[in-house]
């Protein structure tokens, strides 16, 4: 007998049907200023008044622990043409801000991605357990828009959006 209602398996198929944009969320640790960040997809606005967006990290995940004694956060709302930065966040154990990644520090030293679609730089208020992850609530407190397209994930897989017909 299996211990949930719902096979693990079928929910994430059917999750995956849901299209949903991609994000790097990244900190610094407090202790050392070494910058993390992953990828997710988690991700949604909570509340407009006061402004607060959630993210969903898994417990297993390297810089759980960075993410969990950090003052603050960004979440880059990736465009279309950052697959590549969506999967090297991704990837455990890959050095995530190697050459090629375009940083400068934003509000509580959190590293900030060059070319994001939008950036909302947040105030870490929460961390509230759910399941096999860590919820992070942010109080947005900046917030830096782009003119790109965002980058999506559908069906285990990236999809760019055309560029918006000018007419």
């Amino acid at each position: 007998m299996q211990p949930y209602p719902v096979d693990p398996g079928e929910l994430r198929e059917a999750m995956g049907r849901w299209p949903s944009g991609v994000t790097v969320v990244t900190t610094a640790d407090p202790a050392t200023g070494r910058p993390w960040g992953f990828t997710a997809t988690s991700f949604t606005s909570l509340s407009m008044r006061p402004p607060l967006v959630l993210v969903c990290l898994d417990l297993g995940a390297e810089c759980r622990p960075a993410f969990q004694r950090a003052a603050g956060f960004a979440v880059h709302i990736l465009r279309s043409g950052q697959r590549g930065t969506a999967e090297r966040f991704a990837t455990r154990g890959a050095d995530k801000f190697a050459d090629g990644v375009g940083v400068r520090r934003g509000l509580y030293d959190v590293p900030l991605l060059d070319g994001a679609a939008a950036t909302l730089e947040c105030r870490l208020t929460e961390r509230l357990p759910g399941g096999d992850h860590l919820i992070l609530i942010g109080a947005v407190q900046r917030v830096t828009p782009g003119p790109d397209e965002p980058l999506l994930y559908h069906r285990r897989a990236f999809v760019e959006l055309p560029a918006p017909a000018l007419g």
